[in-house]
C-alpha cells in the first residue's frame, strides 16, 4: 500500500449548527504518529447528542470514534503499527505519566486527549473519524483486525464493543450467574453475547420491544422478573438504574456504564447494601486490553451472531448529517464511509 505523506484531506465539521466539509492539510507526522485512511465509521449514540445539545464538546471539531482503517503513513519505526496494517484505535490517548495513567486508569488521564473529540482549529485537525484521513498520536492504542473482519463488524469494535468488554470485566465472573442488561443498544446487544459466552443466563430489558426482541438473537432469555446476581445499566436512565439496583440478589453487583450524561440522582439505602453484600461500581471509556479483548471477541463470535446486521449500510462523508440524528427503533448503528 503506497504511503500518504502529503495532500489535502477532507473532513466533515460540526459548526455547532450543521456539517460542513472541509479540506484540511495533511500534517507531517510527529514520533510514534500514524495516518491511518479510514474504510468506515460507525455512528455512536455520543456523537448523536453532540449534535443535539444534550452533551457539550469542541467546536468545530471532527467527530467520529468508532472506527476501522488502514495505515497509510508511520511517524517513525516507534509507531505501534506498520503501513498496510487494518486497525482500530482507542477512543482515548494519555499521557502514560500522571498517576493516573500509573494506577492503570489511562482512560481517565488527567491530560488526556480524545478521539472526536478534539477542536478543529487546535493543534489536532483530524482527531476524529469522519473524515479520509485520521492522525493517531503517539499513545493511542491500536489493535489489528483481520482482513476477513467486515468493516460493519470490526468499526464497533473501537468504541462499543471495547466499552462492554469493560464492564463485564467489572461484573466479575459471570459463569452459572444470572445476569440482567438494562438497554438494548449497541452496547446491551453485544454484552447480551458477551455475558452469554461467559456462562452467564442473560436477560435484557428494553423499553423498545423490537430492541428488547433482537436481544434474544444473541444469546438473551425472556426476563422474568427474578432477582438477579449482576445488573449492567447501559441506559443511563436513573429509573431504570434504581430498578436494577432493586432487582440485586444478595451478593449482587451493580455495573453503571450508560449514566454518562447528567440526571436525577437514586436511592441507595446503606442498610441494603450492608446485610445483602451488595456492588455499585462504574466504567466510564475502557482501557487498551479491552480493545484487543473487543476485537477477538467478535472474530470468534463472527460466525455465531449477526453482528453485520447491527449497522446499517455506509452513507457517504458528504450525508454524514442525515445519519446524525435520532434513527428508527430497529437501527443501532448508522455509518459513514469516505
Amino acid at each position: 500500500m503506497d504511503q500518504v505523506t502529503v495532500g489535502l484531506t477532507q473532513a466533515a465539521v460540526w459548526t455547532g449548527s450543521g456539517i460542513d466539509l472541509w479540506d484540511i492539510e495533511i500534517p507531517t507526522l510527529e514520533s510514534g504518529d500514524l495516518l491511518v485512511r479510514i474504510d468506515l465509521a460507525s455512528v455512536c449514540g455520543s456523537d448523536l447528542h453532540t449534535v443535539s445539545g444534550r452533551r457539550t464538546g469542541a467546536c468545530p471539531s471532527v467527530l467520529g470514534h468508532e472506527a476501522v482503517g488502514h495505515v497509510v503513513n508511520v511517524g517513525d519505526v516507534t509507531s505501534p503499527a506498520e503501513v498496510g496494517d487494518r486497525i482500530v484505535w482507542s477512543v482515548t490517548v494519555p499521557c502514560g505519566r500522571c498517576s493516573r495513567c500509573d494506577r492503570g486508569f489511562t482512560a481517565k488521564c488527567s491530560a488526556v486527549r480524545k478521539v472526536g473529540h478534539e477542536s478543529a482549529e487546535g493543534a489536532w485537525v483530524l482527531s476524529g473519524s469522519y473524515a479520509q484521513h485520521i492522525v493517531l498520536p503517539r499513545g493511542t492504542a491500536v489493535a489489528r483486525v483481520p482482513e476477513t473482519m467486515p468493516d460493519a463488524v470490526a468499526a464497533p469494535a473501537a468504541c462499543a464493543t471495547a466499552t462492554v468488554m469493560a464492564a463485564l470485566e467489572a461484573a466479575g465472573a459471570l459463569d452459572s450467574r444470572r445476569v440482567l442488561i438494562v438497554g438494548a443498544g449497541m452496547l446491551g446487544i453485544t454484552a447480551a453475547a458477551a455475558a452469554t459466552e461467559r456462562g452467564a443466563t442473560v436477560r435484557v430489558l428494553d423499553r423498545d420491544p423490537e430492541r428488547q426482541d433482537r436481544a434474544r438473537e444473541f444469546g438473551a432469555c425472556e426476563d422474568d422478573g427474578a432477582p438477579t446476581d449482576v445488573a449492567i445499566d447501559f441506559s443511563g436512565s436513573s429509573p431504570a438504574v434504581q430498578a436494577a439496583l432493586a432487582r440485586l440478589d444478595v451478593g449482587g453487583r451493580l455495573v453503571l456504564a450508560g449514566s454518562v450524561a447528567p440526571g436525577p440522582p437514586i436511592t441507595v439505602d446503606p442498610e441494603t447494601v450492608v446485610r445483602h453484600w451488595l456492588t455499585v461500581t462504574g466504567v466510564h471509556n475502557y482501557e487498551p486490553r479491552h480493545l484487543d479483548q473487543a476485537v477477538a471477541f467478535l472474530h470468534d463470535t463472527g460466525a455465531k451472531y449477526p453482528w453485520e446486521a447491527l449497522v446499517e449500510a455506509p452513507v457517504p462523508l458528504t450525508d454524514l448529517a442525515s445519519v446524525l440524528r435520532p434513527t428508527p427503533s430497529g437501527i443501532l448503528r448508522s455509518s459513514v464511509t469516505p
